[in-house]
């Protein structure tokens, strides 16, 4: 991961840093803006991308001042999917990339996109133009997406004979109907952000998504960063689960949040009608 800087900015590092890196990441104001940086070849992925992506969400992981996250393709396109011709020419490293981490349970592909799932804070994707194949799955990963109406939507893997296999067939199966998931991964028919829209892929469209997900970035930092966590890790984690299980956590997650601080300041600056000035995230 490259990174870049401001007065403003503080970039964001990790151990796995090279200079041939495609993807860049700063942090203003606690909301962090992480790039796809591979416009020539619209943002198509190489093994290293998918290292360096999932390699940033970890390190964002860590930092508990941090509010949300904005995830944007530089150039023409979001991202237009896996680079074939680049990857294939590593079978080796595409080999070990499909084995799964022992602990978390996914391999490099769906660690790549997973990964922005396991973040405790708000992810938002800001997608135009090309968002295709792993693109989609990317795009899929994060808790919104922002797309502009004319941007192009496609669960592109059948056209080459495979299938989603970088987390998307859960995403997809949490987003749409089953019948709307097998025809847009059978069919890999190409579909508009407006259309993406209305199949419930995408959540907002606006002619400038950047700006509309850091807007919807600052609407959520005004919010207690441990009640978004709460609420992130409540959604996900029983989205698919029983009533039981689902009622249990959110039992365990409002009695944390009832003794978190940031809790009492969210109440305290209600009744005082005033901007509230959170602390770091508690988890």
């Amino acid at each position: 991961m490259s990174t870049t800087a401001s007065p403003a900015a503080r970039a964001v590092t990790h151990s796995s840093e090279r200079a041939a890196s495609h993807v860049t990441c700063t942090v203003t104001d606690g909301i962090a803006h992480v790039r796809l940086d591979r416009p020539e070849k619209l943002n198509a992925l190489t093994l290293q991308v998918l290292d360096d992506l999932a390699a940033t969400a970890r390190t964002l992981r860590r930092d508990r001042s941090l509010r949300a996250v904005v995830l944007s393709g530089e150039g023409d396109a979001f991202c237009a999917g896996l680079d074939f011709a680049h990857v294939m020419k590593q079978p080796m490293r595409v080999a070990r990339s499909f084995v799964p981490h022992p602990l978390r349970g996914t391999n490099t592909f769906q660690e790549a996109c997973w990964a922005w799932r396991r973040l405790p804070v708000p992810v938002v994707a800001a997608v135009h133009g090309h968002c295709l194949g792993g693109g989609l799955q990317i795009a899929l990963a994060a808790d919104f997406r922002v797309a502009t109406p004319d941007s192009q939507w496609s669960v592109l893997e059948g056209k080459w004979g495979i299938i989603p296999d970088m987390s998307g067939v859960r995403s997809l199966k949490e987003l749409v109907g089953i019948d709307v998931a097998k025809k847009l991964t059978m069919t890999a028919e190409v579909v508009s952000g407006e259309e993406a829209h209305r199949l419930g892929l995408v959540t907002t469209l606006d002619a400038d998504p950047v700006a509309a997900a850091l807007a919807l970035a600052q609407q959520l930092k005004g919010r207690s960063p441990d009640q978004l966590a709460a609420a992130k890790r409540l959604f996900d984690d029983t989205w698919t689960a029983g009533a039981r299980y689902t009622f249990f956590r959110e039992r365990v997650e409002q009695a944390w949040l009832l003794a978190a601080r940031n809790t009492a300041v969210a109440r305290k600056a209600a009744f005082a009608r005033v901007a509230p000035e959170f602390g770091p995230r508690g988890r």
